[in-house]
């Protein structure tokens, strides 16, 4: 309780601090803030987030704090397929202190508005590999902060599932090591002061962001919603504009009141929208108190605890860990919100799916890394059950830094990853990766045939990464669906020609797939590439649609890496052919 007290009070008196008053101000106000916090002490209580969520408010000391963000550091820096997971949450205020974001490491301030935490020092994630190599540097994130970075750059070196959400930068923004390799990332409803350099990022997505300005392309750059895009157009520099966008919902995120009470705030659904939402000092939307969640935690939950909760109309926060799961977690009440912290992970045990939801209005999962199991999953995710029908065009389900990994932490088997049966759903970034690295991987050990299947009508997608699976990465069945970013690498380990080979006089299988009988779809900025490690395996076309007039796709690209192997065409029989020496990169604008 005693440290509860402080807590709550530091918290209160930071906005104090603020208004430079003089130390004898600060020190009355202090304490008549103090027995106010004493009041709320019996309605306020601290959530139990277990042992992996660690809490910062401003008046610890910042050697303190230092020496926790350390200890935390130290096992993610180079923790790529551990089982620890990590949550760092400061309390609005100001601190003095440098943060790097490692493996399975969330970095939260706690405030409505990114500005009510500021950080003097840096957020930063850094290289995994030598060579100032970020093409590894996965799973992390940072959002809800205000960045006073040392030296006026803050470093975000990374590749795939690793978001910035909500944060102001109040300096410049790169998004490499010293223009080592680095393959992708996510930055939405963020703020940067200066200069956004990219450099050798290979693609990138932004979404409602603003900036003084943006320097960098090279492969698939996507910008939707952005205040000051840059100047220029696909394919030289190879950037895709979207000046609105069309219907989106930022992420749930914890945030802390001036009493020290807890909540979940849902931002509101948005329609044609560009920049940052907290202009205004607020995202708008629904305040949830933290008491209609169920704080599970891996080491209390199964399944069954989980689906207790949700049956009596709880929310769920799952804390920081692996969550074995002997059955799914099953998601049945409209406007449910399901938030992982520290990239909570959930891995079916038994041949089941790790979760499935309803066809109901405003469900929302965000924050969660789904990991096949041993056995076969027939899906990981499942959004509504086949066969759906509702509409939800007013109130869709939504998908937030939702990632799907089958392999590398150990074998791991499901036949599709994520499967979206509900009309109307919006993904907001997610990476669904079958491993070509780590342990368990194999063509016969680490199966997946689908990374996505989509079978719901207008469903609507920012940030698609999808890579290595055995069958279509993508396939879509539904009407209606569009596609703001592709990223994808097709497998790399076919052992021939004959074991990836789609149709008759068609080798490999196609990495987006639009069904034949859809007649409406579209998709802006997409990047295929290659990479085969066995000779004499190629592939047809990257990307294979229907002919429609309402089937348009617009800037993609197609690279082939490595030393064997080529992509024959970009879309269905339009683009030439990939080459390795010399290197042919095949761009195509519009089709059809």
């Amino acid at each position: 309780m005693k440290l509860r007290l402080v807590l709550f009070s530091s918290l209160l008196f930071s906005s104090f601090l603020s208004l430079s008053v003089n130390s004898q101000q600060a020190q009355k106000a202090q304490l008549k803030l103090t027995t106010a916090v004493r009041a709320h002490a019996t309605k306020a209580a601290m959530p139990e987030f277990g042992p992996n969520v660690l809490i910062f408010y401003p008046s610890m000391r910042p050697e303190a704090i230092q020496k926790k963000i350390d200890a935390v550091y130290a096992t993610q820096q180079h923790n790529e397929f551990g089982q620890q997971r990590n949550a760092l949450l400061f309390l609005p205020g100001d601190y003095s202190v440098d943060v790097p974001v490692g493996f399975y490491t969330e970095v939260i301030g706690l405030g409505a508005s990114p500005d009510a935490t500021r950080i003097a020092g840096n957020v930063h994630a850094d290289a995994n590999l030598q060579h100032n190599n970020a093409t590894t540097t996965f799973w992390r994130a940072a959002e809800g902060l205000s960045i006073k970075p040392a030296g006026g750059t803050m470093q975000w070196a990374v590749s795939q599932a690793v978001s910035l959400r909500r944060m102001h930068v109040r300096g410049d923004l790169v998004l490499h090591q010293n223009r080592g390799w680095a393959s992708g990332g996510w930055m939405s409803d963020s703020l940067v002061d200066g200069n956004v350099d990219s450099g050798s990022q290979q693609q990138w997505i932004s979404r409602n962001c603003d900036w003084k300005s943006w320097t960098g392309a090279n492969w698939n750059m996507v910008f939707v919603g952005i205040v000051h895009p840059p100047e220029g157009a696909w394919p030289s520099p190879p950037y895709t504009k979207v000046a609105r966008t069309p219907v989106a919902r930022e992420k749930p995120f914890l945030q802390v009141n001036a009493a020290g009470e807890f909540s979940v705030r849902v931002p509101a659904l948005h329609s044609d929208s560009w920049g940052i939402t907290w202009r205004g000092g607020e995202t708008t939307g629904q305040t949830i108190p933290i008491g209609r969640f169920y704080i599970a935690r891996p080491d209390v939950d199964t399944a069954e605890t989980i689906n207790v909760q949700l049956a009596q109309n709880k929310n769920l926060i799952l804390a920081p860990g692996v969550y074995e799961l002997t059955a799914p977690i099953r998601v049945t009440r409209p406007h449910t919100v399901v938030l992982g912290l520290g990239f909570a992970t959930l891995r079916p045990m038994k041949g089941t799916a790790a979760m499935t939801t309803a066809d109901a209005d405003g469900i929302e999962i965000a924050g969660l890394l789904f990991d096949a199991g041993p056995s076969e999953s027939p899906v990981l995710l499942e959004l509504g059950p086949q066969e759906s029908r509702a509409h939800h065009v007013k109130d869709p389900i939504t998908l937030h830094d939702v990632f799907f990994r089958v392999g590398g932490a150990g074998v791991g088997r499901a036949k599709v990853n994520l499967r979206i049966n509900s009309n109307d759903t919006v993904v907001d970034h997610t990476w669904i990766w079958r491993a070509d690295h780590g342990d368990g991987v194999g063509w016969e050990l680490n199966t997946s045939e689908n990374g996505l299947v989509v079978n719901g009508n207008q469903v609507t997608i920012y940030g698609l990464f999808v890579e290595h699976h055995q069958q279509f990465q993508v396939l879509w069945n539904g009407n209606g669906g569009r596609t703001y970013f592709y990223q994808s690498e097709i497998p790399y380990d076919p052992p021939n020609q004959a074991s990836y080979t789609s149709a008759p006089e068609v080798n490999g299988w196609a990495s987006y797939k639009v069904a034949d009988g859809v007649t409406t779809h579209e998709a802006w900025g997409l990047g295929v590439y290659s990479v085969f490690i066995y000779p004499q395996v190629s592939l047809t076309h990257a990307i294979e649609t229907p002919k429609s007039p309402e089937v348009r796709f617009h800037n993609m690209i197609t690279v082939a890496l490595g030393d064997h192997g080529a992509i024959n065409h970009v879309i269905d029989d339009t683009g030439e052919a990939t080459a390795i020496q010399p290197r042919v990169t095949p761009k195509v604008t519009h089709f059809p």
